[in-house]
């Protein structure tokens, strides 16, 4: 994966259309602003239970975005990240159905998890409250099976999400022909979609077991030996993330989001600054994502201390809920058919308030994060809460899942913001500065990030108390100024030498 600034869109919401409209806007539109893309899901069917996360076919394209071939044409120009949904499949799916009409006699029985497989002699209270879960009430949901008989099938997330048992022959072969579909379709990058809750064990969380880290590390082999890199979609406590990152090639920095934020809010860059110095250097950053805000990624765990503590956490929150008018509030927690109550659902653009400048500082510090830089399609053309589209969904996190036409993304790339982030995303991927070393330095509400590679350097500047952010990059004893403000009032005349 190059060290660029990468795009996150799902195909039919950033174009109201199909896979070569997308290739258009890429090579139109957003030209020479993102050397990959992470496509969201656009398997069979896009518009299930949970956005493409809910497969009833993982290995066919949903035909209103194309087909395999549309997808091998992308790949063509741009690096492509696709999802691997781990976890689980859709209840209507082919193969479950069959297992409802067969019962154990079923070929697909083997594919899917029951609670008897993980518990054969029943589930004690003692295992029950162990199980970390990422929605409040059961794991398991209970079929109807021939002959009058039932089965309780884990459902980690929602009852039209069977889980597999990866365990299985018939899992592990699943798995292994999406991974051989995708290398042969110019797939270059697979994210492990909650690979974190796959295994499960008696007696344990079922969550981020040792045995988890095995079978993360067969399933990279078998990709790698593909040709695919894999980056590991884990939310959890921030030290797990560092210990996750020595196993993997890729994990997210899902602490950075809501440290930002705090940063921002309270003026003060020390819980940021402590994190950036320790954080994994093979990750993949963002501000957001087709999910929610995380919270628990910077939180205390069982009693140990996070990177922010309990009530820093409730201002962050409340401040989310007060600068978006209370519209996160309607789409978090118990408020919509949340399957993760972890996270705060809202744009990005919203939790600060719609401040162009607040909003830009954030990008500046995501660029100068290290790690590899993902930008949400909502966040690049700043869009705001879909409050009509989370009405009729009740889902909460569609209040971030816009849907945008071409002439959408045309008003929006007029706007000063736009143009100032599509120079500073220019800025980053030209500058060999970020191929160096990173360090970091804050003094309260100022802070400076720099990276240094030989004679290239860039270094970014903030003082929030005098509302300043100025960035200084030097090559070949030329440099160069770019002051976010003037970014903003001037957006064509972005750069100064000095």
């Amino acid at each position: 994966m190059k060290n660029n600034v990468q795009l996150i869109t799902y195909i039919d919401r950033l174009t109201g259309s199909n896979t070569q409209a997308l290739d258009n806007i890429l090579d139109d539109q957003l030209a020479d602003l993102f050397s990959g893309v992470h496509l969201l899901p656009f398997y069979y069917p896009i518009d299930g239970s949970d956005a493409g996360f809910d497969p009833i076919d993982h290995n066919e394209v949903d035909s209103r975005l194309g087909d395999w071939n549309d997808v091998k044409a992308l790949g063509a120009g741009h690096e492509l990240m696709a999802d691997l949904i781990v976890n689980h499949m859709s209840a209507q799916s082919k193969e479950f159905k069959d297992v409802l009409s067969q019962g154990k006699k079923s070929p697909y029985w083997d594919l899917f998890l029951t609670k008897d497989k993980v518990f054969p002699d029943g589930l004690s209270e003692e295992d029950a409250a162990q199980i970390y879960r990422p929605r409040p009430g059961s794991c398991f949901t209970s079929f109807p099976l021939p002959n009058n008989e039932s089965a309780d099938f884990w459902t980690t997330f929602t009852d039209n999400q069977i889980d597999i048992d990866v365990n299985s022959a018939m899992g592990k072969k699943y798995l292994s022909r999406i991974l051989k579909t995708f290398s042969e379709n110019n797939i270059k990058s697979i994210r492990l979609d909650a690979a974190g809750y796959a295994l499960k064990k008696a007696g344990t969380s079922c969550f981020m077991l040792d045995e988890t880290f095995e079978f993360i590390d067969e399933l990279s082999k078998t990709a790698n030996d593909l040709g695919i890199e894999t980056l590991v979609e884990i939310h959890s406590y921030y030290q797990t993330q560092i210990d996750i990152a020595k196993r993997v090639d890729r994990v997210y920095d899902f602490a950075l989001p809501p440290l930002v934020l705090h940063s921002i809010f309270s003026q003060d860059f020390t819980a940021l600054s402590k994190w950036l110095k320790i954080s994994p250097r093979n990750c993949i950053t963002v501000l957001d994502t087709h999910d929610g805000i995380g919270i628990i990624d910077v939180g205390p765990m069982n009693g140990k201390a996070g990177l922010l503590n309990e009530s820093q956490i409730d201002n962050l929150v409340e401040r989310i809920h007060v600068l978006s008018a209370g519209e996160s509030k309607k789409a978090t927690g118990a408020a919509a058919s949340n399957v993760d109550l972890y996270q705060v659902n809202c744009t990005y653009y919203d939790a600060l308030g719609q401040n162009d400048f607040d909003y830009l500082v954030a990008r500046a510090i995501q660029f100068f994060s290290p790690g590899v830089p993902q930008v949400y399609y909502a966040g690049l053309l700043a869009e705001t809460n879909d409050v009509e589209l989370l009405s009729r969904s009740n889902v909460g996190r569609d209040i971030n899942r816009p849907y945008v036409n071409s002439a959408g993304i045309n008003t929006a790339l007029e706007r000063p913001f736009t143009k100032a982030l599509m120079q500073l995303i220019k800025f980053r991927n030209s500058s060999d500065a970020f191929n160096g070393d990173f360090d970091i330095i804050d003094d309260g509400a100022e802070l400076k990030m720099s990276w240094k590679n030989k004679q290239t350097s860039a270094t970014l500047m903030i003082n929030l108390m005098k509302n300043t952010a100025i960035i200084e990059t030097t090559e070949n004893d030329t440099t160069r100024t770019i002051n976010l403000n003037s970014l903003l009032s001037e957006a064509a005349n972005f750069l100064q030498v000095s």
